[in-house]
C-alpha cells in the first residue's frame, strides 16, 4: 500500500477513521458470507474542482440494493451524499473513486436479525480500470466465460451485492489466464448478459443495441450512454443479443463507473469491426468524458461539485 493511501481517511458510521485503522473483525459476517451491498462512484477533476458524477443516482441504487437484500439502513440518503462529498474534501482529492458499502460486523450463523448495519465510504485516486489512453483507443480483448451469469432466481441481480461478484471474479480469472483483458458472461438462456463488472453495447449500421436481460445490473453509466446516444440522434434498443451477434458487430464497447466507455476489439479471438475503437464508440466516449469533466453544460445537472456543497454545509 502506498504512503499516499495510508494517509487517507475513511468514513465509517459517521466518523472519519485513518485508513490503517479502518478494520473489521475476522469474524465479521460479511467477510464470512459475502452478504452486503456496495456502490462504485467516481468524482472527476473539473475547472470548478472535483465533482461527483450522478451522486444521487448512485445513492438511490445503493438504497434499492439494501431494500432488495433486506439490509436496514442506519443513515438516510442526504447523510450519505454529504459523507461522500466530505470524504473527498477531507482527503484533498482532485479526482476520486468512491466505495460506499453496507456490511455486517461480528455474527454467528446465518441469522441477520440481531446484526447491526455498518456503513463505510472510502475514496482514493484510481485511473482507468481496464487500461490507459492506449486501451481507450485500441480496445480490449474479451473471452466468453464458461461461467453463466447468476440466475435471477438464485441471487438478486438488480442488487449490487458483494457475494454476487464471486461469479464475476471466476470469469475474469479465466479470461486473464487465456490472455484476455476481460470476460463476457452469458445469461441462463445463452444470451449476452454483461462483462465481469460492466454492461455491454454493440453497434450495427449506426444503430446501438444493449442486452435486455434480467441477469444484468442496471448500470448508471449504461443509462447515461443510452441517454447521450439518443440525444445525439442514434437509435438505441434493448434486445436479446447472441454471442455471434457480437462477433459480427461493427463496434462493441463496455460501460461502467470503473470501466467508463471501453472499446472491445476482439471477442473469442474474432476481430470486431475494424479491430479498434469505432466512430460511434469514439463519439460517445468523447461526449462522456466532456460531461464528467464539466465541459458539457447541458448535462451539468449530473455533476455535484464538492466545493459548492461543502461550502453550503
Amino acid at each position: 500500500m502506498s504512503d499516499s493511501k495510508e494517509n487517507l481517511l475513511i468514513w465509517i458510521n459517521g466518523e472519519l477513521i485513518p485508513w490503517k485503522e479502518a478494520t473489521v473483525h475476522v469474524m465479521a459476517y460479511t467477510l464470512h458470507y459475502g452478504f452486503g451491498i456496495f456502490e462504485g462512484v467516481r468524482a472527476y477533476a473539473t475547472d470548478q474542482g472535483p465533482a461527483i458524477f450522478r451522486l444521487q443516482d448512485h445513492t438511490d441504487r445503493f438504497f434499492r440494493s439494501a431494500h432488495i437484500m433486506n439490509i436496514p439502513m442506519p443513515f438516510d440518503k442526504t447523510t450519505l451524499n454529504k459523507a461522500q462529498l466530505e470524504i473527498i474534501n477531507k482527503n484533498k482529492l482532485g479526482s476520486a473513486y468512491l466505495r460506499p458499502m453496507a456490511y455486517y460486523d461480528v455474527g454467528t450463523g446465518l441469522h441477520t436479525s440481531n446484526l447491526k448495519t455498518n456503513i463505510m465510504i472510502a475514496s482514493w485516486e484510481w485511473g482507468t480500470y481496464l487500461g490507459g489512453k492506449e486501451i481507450m483507443e485500441k480496445g480490449i480483448k474479451v473471452q466468453t466465460a464458461s461461467y453463466t451469469r447468476n440466475h435471477p432466481n438464485s441471487v438478486y441481480c438488480k442488487a449490487k451485492a458483494n457475494g454476487n461478484y464471486t461469479n464475476s471474479i471466476l470469469a475474469l480469472q479465466e479470461a486473464q489466464r487465456a490472455g484476455c483483458d476481460e470476460a463476457l458472461l452469458l445469461d441462463h438462456e445463452g444470451y449476452v448478459a454483461e462483462g465481469s463488472g460492466e454492461n455491454i453495447f454493440i453497434v450495427r449500421k449506426d444503430k446501438i443495441f444493449t442486452p435486455h436481460t434480467s441477469s444484468a445490473l442496471e448500470g448508471i453509466t449504461r443509462e447515461t450512454i443510452m441517454t447521450i446516444a439518443e440525444d445525439m440522434g442514434y437509435e438505441v434498443s434493448e434486445k436479446p443479443i447472441s454471442r455471434d451477434e457480437v462477433y459480427v458487430a461493427d463496434e462493441a464497447f463496455f460501460t461502467g463507473t470503473a470501466a467508463e466507455v471501453t472499446p472491445i476489439r476482439k471477442l473469442d479471438g474474432r476481430k470486431i469491426g475494424s479491430g479498434k475503437r469505432g466512430p460511434v464508440t469514439e463519439k460517445l466516449q468523447s461526449k462522456y468524458f466532456d460531461i464528467v469533466n464539466g465541459r458539457a453544460p447541458e448535462y451539468a445537472h449530473w455533476l455535484t461539485y464538492v466545493a459548492n456543497e461543502v461550502t453550503k454545509a
